[in-house]
């Protein structure tokens, strides 16, 4: 089997920047889910060379046996990433990854094995992926009783999760500002919690859901993020808080250089 190199792909890309910084981990998701993706397996017939499947045709996927016994679908960003992972002649096929993602739901999947950047997907980050486009769930509550919140600086500033949003942030503009405080509703909460608001207009509630994700990646497991959107003219107590008595951590200016610092140039 010829091996050619190929220019990194756009999700070839994403993948390497989501490796070391969940910020990009979001739009990896969603770019994976309208992408194509090479794996090993058949038609259940010898006949070779390209050729369309009509709905509901029957495909053999070939899985790998992990060393604990455990078994492994692998899918390949490209045919090149395919071809180095392989050491025998094999029958591929190209599909849609939100198809792959549908017909093998409940197994688990590896995207690039034996690539220096991989990544395992668990049938339950599968199944949120296809619901929604986010790796990780988030959950929505309301308080619909009167109850005493505290609210102030954390005594730990957490910076990567900081960094990371702030990451994040710069590439949704609807973002206009974001904030940071401890909450405690005395009602609910034994302990306090890290808040986050969000000022801006626009989809928020899906910067959200990314934001979530990505707390959940660089915060430790049994810690909760909550995040508000913001209002000037709400008189809610919280929104008055971080507007009077608190500083962005995140303002969408800050956002714009951090772009321009992609640019290049001659020396």
């Amino acid at each position: 089997m010829n091996i050619i190199d190929e220019p990194e792909s756009k999700l070839d890309r994403l993948l390497r920047l989501a490796s070391t910084e969940p910020a990009h981990r979001p739009e990896f998701c969603q770019h994976l889910l309208d992408s194509l993706a090479y794996v090993i397996g058949s038609t259940g017939d010898d006949e070779l060379g390209e050729k369309y499947l009509d709905k509901g045709s029957s495909i053999s996927l070939q899985s790998w046996e992990r060393p604990d016994g455990t078994s492994v679908i692998p899918f390949f960003t490209s045919l090149l990433h395919l071809q180095k992972s392989v050491e025998t002649e094999s029958n591929y096929l190209e599909l849609p990854v939100r198809i792959l993602f549908e017909m093998t739901l409940g197994s688990e999947l590896m995207i690039n094995p034996n690539s220096e950047y991989g990544k395992e997907f668990l049938p339950d980050e599968v199944a949120s992926l296809l619901q929604n486009g986010i790796g990780q769930e988030t959950q929505q509550r309301v308080i619909e009783h009167e109850t005493e919140i505290l609210i102030g600086e954390p005594d730990k500033y957490p910076s990567i999760m900081i960094d990371s949003l702030t990451t994040l942030f710069s590439k949704h503009d609807c973002v206009a500002a974001a904030y940071l405080a401890l909450i405690q509703d005395e009602g609910e909460d034994e302990v306090p919690n890290l808040i986050i608001g969000l000022q801006g207009e626009g989809d928020l509630d899906r910067v959200i859901q990314e934001a979530a994700a990505v707390a959940w990646d660089t915060t430790d497991e049994d810690e909760i993020v909550d995040f508000i959107i913001l209002g000037e003219d709400e008189d809610d107590g919280i929104s008055e808080y971080f507007f009077n008595e608190s500083k962005p951590f995140y303002d969408r200016s800050w956002g714009s250089r951090l772009k321009d610092n992609t640019l290049t140039g001659k020396a």
